[in-house]
């Protein structure tokens, strides 16, 4: 790659080895040109093609396989335009236009043996143009955002902004807190008058739960204390040992 010129560098998009160029007649109708019309088998020139890419032109170069001297060239501005031409009957043969540089132009006939050379040819001029309009879509843009009034998203002087934040509860001052219990049950309350009596051993028996119990050992002035007999005491007044009934008596009486 080689500076060309003040427009940009000289870069190589397309090089064909051989190339055939034809003189065409004139053309008689709007139709378009054909390749039939043309004498195939007699090439005017044969030589080595070459397009080349400087800012947004392409160049057509017909050049010497050998010396590389130039033959003629064709400036394509666009494409498709009228530069380059696909003929009618056949996708290996164009009609190109070429200048000598003084304003003189003429048009001749483009031939390629390959057929995926012709379509590598017309793949490279598709593809600058398409490059070379992306740019431009790019240039107009940066141009019209740089002209667009820029956002002022900064505070103004004692402006201020307000939060709100979700999934947040308040507590209502008129709720109490439940106290947090110590984890231990308080017994149940006695029955008026009741006793416990601790048994031999420091023991302390379970609290009397059967009315008959309760009322042996409540002392209130409705009911009698209960005198032992042979009924209640069973065992006790059978043995008909004193001590035994004095032991008993010693359960309920202080």
């Amino acid at each position: 790659m080689a500076l060309a010129d003040d427009s940009g560098y000289e870069s190589v998009i397309c090089v064909k080895p051989e190339v055939h160029v034809y003189k065409i007649p004139p053309r008689a109708t709007n139709r378009g040109y054909r390749a039939a019309d043309w004498k195939l088998d007699e090439p005017a020139w044969t030589g080595r093609m070459k397009i080349i890419s400087i800012g947004k032109l392409a160049y057509i170069k017909l050049e010497d396989k050998n010396s590389g001297e130039l033959f003629a060239q064709a400036p394509v501005e666009q494409y498709p335009g009228c530069v380059v031409e696909a003929v009618t009957d056949s996708s290996r043969y164009f009609v190109v236009r070429i200048e000598d540089g003084s304003g003189r132009h003429a048009f001749i006939g483009l031939g390629f043996a390959d057929r995926g050379d012709s379509f590598d040819f017309n793949v490279a001029l598709q593809d600058h143009f398409k490059w070379v309009k992306q740019e431009g879509e790019l240039a107009k843009e940066e141009a019209s955002q740089s002209t667009a009034p820029k956002l002022d998203l900064g505070f103004k002087e004692g402006q201020t902004i307000k939060i709100s934040i979700g999934n947040i509860k308040k507590k209502d001052p008129g709720t109490k807190s439940r106290p947090m219990g110590s984890g231990l049950l308080l017994p149940p309350p006695m029955a008026k008058g009741a006793v416990l009596v601790s048994p031999p051993g420091g023991q302390q028996s379970p609290p009397p739960t059967h009315s008959n119990t309760a009322s042996l050992l409540d002392f209130g002035g409705r009911v009698p204390a209960a005198q032992p007999t042979a009924d209640l005491w069973g065992d006790f007044t059978a043995a008909g040992a004193s001590s035994s009934q004095d032991t008993a008596k010693g359960w309920v009486q202080f």
